[in-house]
């Protein structure tokens, strides 16, 4: 089946047009943080799954071990790039956005592949857990540097009135983003889903098969609405910043891609790790640093994940980065 006419992509364009259309269509917030728990607890009852049927091999170590190290060089790289467009602290969230990952993302890229009958290994569920929070843990040290920095030239204004209200303490911010809902359920599914074995997977067959495509396209028709409410606000950006926004997420994949041939990972999962890598958190990350950055401006980065990231990848990054994968791996 062509990508883009899968049901559920189909219906993140009703929901995109629905809301441009400024249609009265919407999704009750209660339902919507439903369908989010529900794919993260199917997506990890997958994985674990897999995982107990091919065990926790050299090949799993290796692949996971390079999700690790790209959600630490992503947000390193792409600040070098967004210092000489933003201004401090906005580059720094912009990258920590960028560093970490989109679970929608990911699991539209992973029902995309089952439904081609090629799936790819569970273990890169684990692999999305791991890559969220390092970008937070990088954002919070640039952050508290670039403070330091402003205090040291002697800021003045707003600026020092930012400074002056002291952020909150690493160890509690860096709990809440450990100990967040959808990662403790994620990981949590994920065990289930390893020590309950080809029992629980068939007990739990109607749960995580049946009713995941439908859940899933009922989900996407939100985030299309969502993704509508977040465009107006883009007008005011740079240029620079949208070809960001399209061509760091290629760039990314490609970087994941290169560290996948190394590895030896296969072409599904060498996919998601690449889907993993492009894509940019508009949930997780963003909730931190309106807490623990707050001088930075939400517009801007929840303004580019959500509002052309997420976007380009479901629609045209999914299937470039499967087809960059099969030349590559």
């Amino acid at each position: 089946m062509n990508i883009l006419l899968d049901p559920a992509i189909l219906f993140f364009v009703l929901g995109v047009a629905a809301g441009l259309l400024r249609s009265n269509l919407e999704v009750p917030p209660p339902l919507s943080r439903f369908l989010s728990l529900y794919l993260l607890m199917a997506l990890g009852l997958k994985g674990g799954f897999a995982l107990g049927q091919t065990g926790v091999t050299s090949a799993v170590v290796a692949a996971l071990g390079c999700a690790v190290l790209l959600a630490i060089l992503i947000p390193l790289l792409d600040w070098q790039f967004l210092k000489r467009a933003l201004p401090p602290l906005d580059a720094i969230s912009v990258a920590a956005t960028y560093g970490s990952v989109s679970a929608v993302t990911f699991v539209t890229a992973a029902h995309i592949l089952e439904s081609q009958g090629n799936p790819g290994g569970g273990y890169m569920a684990a692999a999305m857990a791991l890559m969220e929070s390092p970008a937070i843990v990088l954002a919070l040290v640039g952050a508290q540097w670039a403070r330091t920095q402003r205090m040291a030239a002697g800021g003045s204004g707003a600026a020092a009135m930012a400074i002056g209200n002291a952020p909150p303490r690493m160890a509690g911010v860096l709990r809440e983003a450990l100990t967040d809902g959808g990662t403790v359920l994620l990981v949590g599914a994920l065990l289930v889903g390893l020590v309950s074995g080809p029992a629980g997977a068939k007990a739990m067959q109607p749960f995580t098969g049946d009713l995941f495509k439908g859940l899933l396209a009922f989900f996407l028709l939100d985030m299309g609405l969502l993704t509508a409410r977040q465009m107006a606000g883009l007008r005011s950006l740079a240029p620079s910043l949208f070809a960001y926004a399209v061509l760091g997420p290629v760039v990314h994949a490609a970087l994941a891609l290169a560290f996948a041939r190394m590895a030896g990972v296969g072409v599904e999962d060498a996919t998601l790790l690449a889907v993993l890598a492009a894509s940019a958190s508009y949930i997780a990350v963003p909730a931190v640093l309106r807490h623990a950055v707050p001088e930075a401006r939400p517009a801007v980065y929840i303004g580019l994940s959500l509002g052309v990231t997420f976007p380009f990848n479901l629609l045209v990054g999914i299937p470039l980065y499967q087809w960059m994968a099969s030349l590559v791996v």
